[in-house]
């Protein structure tokens, strides 16, 4: 249960380093709005965090994440309501809540022994 936690917190970092790679620099609204593949690049991390936000509640639901629901909720809207989801809601979840959610990832692979796994 341990490796397949830890596995998924790995996913979730590697996901949002992503997305701070793909994302231009200076980070511009305007020309992310205007790159279509980077907002795709983009949309598909934030799918992985939530699937994996979603995994590692399954496996230990005392794991404590913020906004865990709300990062569910977000890859399922990508997902199932493409249609409604803007370039501005996505860039908004990278810019407001991805930093937030790095920190307290890279804080839960220290308690579940990430660097043991190395």
């Amino acid at each position: 249960m341990k490796s397949k936690i830890l596995s998924r917190l790995m996913d979730i970092q590697i996901a949002i380093d992503q997305i701070f790679e793909f994302l231009p620099e200076p980070r511009d609204y305007f020309e992310f709005k205007k790159d279509l593949k980077t907002r795709k690049a983009v949309e598909r991390n934030i799918e992985i965090i939530g699937e994996a936000v979603n995994q590692v509640l399954k496996a230990d639901p005392e794991i404590q994440i913020s906004n865990s629901r709300k990062i569910v909720d977000a890859r399922n809207r990508i997902i199932h309501g493409y249609d409604t989801v803007s370039s501005e809601t996505i860039w908004g979840i990278a810019m407001k809540h991805l930093p937030k959610l790095k920190n307290e990832i890279s804080q839960l692979l220290q308690q579940y022994g990430a660097d043991d796994q190395l």
